[in-house]
């Protein structure tokens, strides 16, 4: 039958007028929910191991921007079960739900006892297919009479329904039973689709239907049995169901794959242990394989796609750490770089991928999302950090193959970057469907004057410019290296003239810090906000500009013990409960402790570090979520929550390690095989930190760093291969004004 949506409700004349876009939040979630993710497939559900079978989550299976299970819920003789507790493995690879009965009635007797029952629920993913095994096992002294019901079922909704919008239209839903084991759940989207749902159980159940599955157990005293439960997504047709131990085999196999080779961490904290596990076991789960190489996407459950913004920041802070991340994410964005004007995707040639979402909403253009470039930073962002994985690696194969793309975006950024030619990078949407921000801030209300007035475009915003600087002194060094000295020069000296231009243009003497933009009449956007402090870490801003920038965003109008502030609160759109005016972005603070570290300011970055490590103390997991809450740090409390976060959220997850690359100030030179401590140092928190398996090229170290009261030793604990490990001492600010 055709689905339809419910009719809007009419707007009061007191109502707020949604942003496109907009997520909502209706209400706090019933039950905590968890995630789990494979590839292009992940599913949201809660602490019982259920999906929607309680109120205030976006549960679901998603496969490819769709909703394929919307539904699936375990019932003990016609009641829901009672949790004993649930927890997620280190590795994100398994959900486990201990479950047990409650009291049960059968004509008011008891007919059956609370906790009679233990029910182990294990939840995992592979491939396009979510699995789960119930190990049923009775503890009392006699025979039980059980009915094991499980509901299932699909709405296959576009993650933007999920989100909020609305649709008038939507395709026909079919569903079948599929003896003696299974139901195929099905839907005719009206992009002429098929997706499909195929839900299969082991043993076969006693009965099934289009929508339930039944079974009943005789179970006597100190026995178990086992049930599983495979429900796969396709396109038109599922992947075939493995038994659910070869299944957890290859997961096990697959996650010890992908963590070969790898630096890790470890230090003398227990809980900043747990909060590394958590980072790196998330970055894992939310890393995809694409056919140009394996992909972070952004995060849980929004934005599980390829995102250019994200991926090229979360490949940037990984970058010390797992190179590999980075060639993946330039591959990729290579391949879907712009080659043509496309006002309704706001592409131009040579501009790098904003978002790419393979959903129905998309291929029908309600939503511009299908492949869509709508982010002014995407694309400098990605000349950065091709220049910066050299840098890194010394893979000039690499970087060869990727140059005409480097060019291109190059020349995008001279010419439908910059419109009007006066030397800034601006944005603008071509079309009212488009984003209307596109800086990493696209809050509509984001970008805006002292006054609080929004500012109208097209708008150049200042750590756009810092992006670009960084972009073409990297770009230069790459261009020498392969031989291209008059570009190179070129470059540079484009490069120099920006930095001095940027300084008249955004410097604002009267608050002590850059504008956060220029709008479309030239006119400074006068707001304290901490695209000043990621304006640092590109070596764009002069030392004292540094110093003055850093030493705002660390006083109390920014900083609110927990993290540096988006927006001080100071401001008149200061909120701390927003999204962008006043809330804190972990990586947002670990991109500017990145250019705390290049103008030498150690001292600033342990506070940093430590606010956000006492916060993720308080988080479920130790994860950092995508952002929290704004409020001032009181004694006694934590950090309060923002409550549509993304959690897990890529460069969030990401936060921990490049917040380590700031504080021992890591720089690698692998033409001379050299790895250098710049003035190293650790916070309070730590005594000791061990990176094992650190490496360059085809050599590693394993690096002991111990804290002391006038600064850190460093022990070399093993290496391999041609590798020299040094010590330095002095910032880079003089150095990076030029050389960046």
């Amino acid at each position: 039958m055709a689905i339809e949506s419910a009719a809007l409700p009419k707007r009061s004349e007191t109502e707020v007028p949604e942003a496109p876009f907009y997520i909502p939040a209706t209400g706090p979630a019933a039950r905590p929910r968890h995630s789990l993710k494979y590839d292009n497939t992940f599913i949201v559900l809660d602490s019982h191991g259920d999906v929607g079978a309680s109120a205030g989550g976006p549960d679901g299976l998603f496969h490819c921007d769709t909703r394929f299970l919307s539904h699936f819920e375990l019932l003990i003789n016609g009641t829901q079960p009672l949790l004993l507790g649930s927890s997620m493995r280190d590795d994100n690879t398994l959900l486990t739900s201990d479950l047990t009965n409650p009291d049960i009635y059968l004509n008011n007797r008891l007919s059956l006892a609370r906790d009679t029952l233990h029910v182990v629920r294990t939840t995992f993913l592979l491939s396009d297919a979510a699995y789960q095994r119930f190990a049923i096992r009775n503890f009392s002294d006699g025979t039980v009479d059980l009915r094991l019901t499980i509901l299932f079922d699909s709405d296959f909704a576009d993650l933007f329904e999920v989100r909020g919008i609305k649709r008038k239209r939507r395709g026909l839903m079919d569903r079948q039973v599929l003896p003696p084991a299974g139901a195929s759940l099905i839907y005719h989207g009206l992009d002429e689709k098929l997706r499909r749902t195929l839900v299969s159980f082991d043993p076969p159940p006693h009965e099934i239907n289009e929508t339930t599955a039944s079974y009943r157990f005789r179970l006597g005293s100190k026995r178990a049995t086992t049930i599983c439960a495979v429900m796969g997504c396709g396109m038109p047709t599922p992947p075939e169901a493995l038994s659910a131990q070869r299944a957890l085999r290859a997961v096990h196999r697959n996650q010890r794959t992908v963590s070969k080779s790898v630096c890790t961490v470890e230090s003398s904290n227990d809980l900043f242990n747990e909060m590394l596990c958590r980072s790196m076991s998330d970055l894992n789960m939310l890393t995809s394989s694409t056919p140009q190489g394996r992909y972070p996407y952004a995060g849980i459950p929004w934005y599980s796609t390829t995102f250019g913004r994200d991926g090229l920041i979360t490949a940037l802070q990984m970058l010390w750490l797992d190179p590999r991340i980075a060639q993946g994410v330039l591959r990729r964005l290579a391949h879907y770089q712009a080659k043509k004007d496309d006002p309704a995707a706001d592409a131009q040639p040579g501009k790098i991928l904003h978002e790419m979402r393979s959903g129905e909403m998309a291929a029908l253009h309600e939503v511009p999302f299908g492949l869509y470039y709508g982010s002014v930073d995407s694309t400098p962002l990605f000349v950065m950090l091709a220049g910066l994985y050299f840098e890194r690696s010394g893979d000039e194969a690499t970087l060869r193959e990727l140059w005409p793309a480097v060019e291109a975006a190059l020349s995008w950024i001279d010419t439908s970057g910059d419109r009007d030619g006066d030397g800034f990078v601006e944005y603008y949407r071509a079309t009212d469907q488009g984003l209307a921000n596109q800086g990493w801030k696209d809050s509509q209300d984001a970008i805006f004057h002292a006054d609080g007035i929004l500012a109208k475009g097209p708008i150049a915003l200042a750590e756009v410019q810092g992006y670009v600087y960084y972009a073409k002194r990297a770009a230069a060094r790459c261009a020498k290296r392969l031989g291209h000295d008059s570009v190179a020069a070129r470059l540079d000296a484009e490069a120099a003239r920006l930095a001095e231009r940027f300084d008249e243009s955004f410097w604002c003497e009267d608050i002590g810090t850059f504008a956060l933009a220029l709008d479309g009449g030239k006119e400074q956007c006068r707001v304290r906000s901490s695209n000043a402090g990621q304006v640092l870490f590109t070596g764009i801003a002069r030392p004292q500009r540094a110093r003055a920038v850093i030493d705002s965003v660390m006083r109390m109008p920014f900083f609110s013990g927990w993290g540096i502030r988006t927006i001080a609160n100071t401001e008149p759109r200061y909120n701390p409960m927003s999204y962008h005016n006043g809330s804190v972005w972990p990586h947002d603070n670990a991109l500017i402790a990145l250019g705390m570290a290049r103008y030498g300011l150690k001292a600033s970055i342990e506070r940093v570090f430590t606010g956000l490590f006492d916060a993720a103390t308080y988080m479920d997991l130790r994860r950092l979520p995508e952002l929290f809450c704004g409020f001032q740090r009181a004694r006694g409390r934590g950090p309060t929550l923002y409550p549509v976060a993304c959690a897990p959220q890529a460069w969030a997850s990401a936060t921990p390690f490049t917040l380590i690359e700031a504080s021992l100030g890591l720089e690698f030179a692998p033409i001379e095989r050299e790895i250098h401590l710049r003035n190293p140092r650790l916070p309070s928190f730590l005594d000791q930190l061990v990176l094992r398996n650190l490496q360059l090229r085809e050599a590693s170290v394993d690096i002991k760093l111990r804290r002391h009261p006038n600064g850190v030793s460093v022990e070399i604990l093993r290496q391999e291969g041609d590798v020299q490990v040094s010590v330095l001492f002095g910032d880079l600010a003089n150095h990076s004004a030029a050389t960046a």
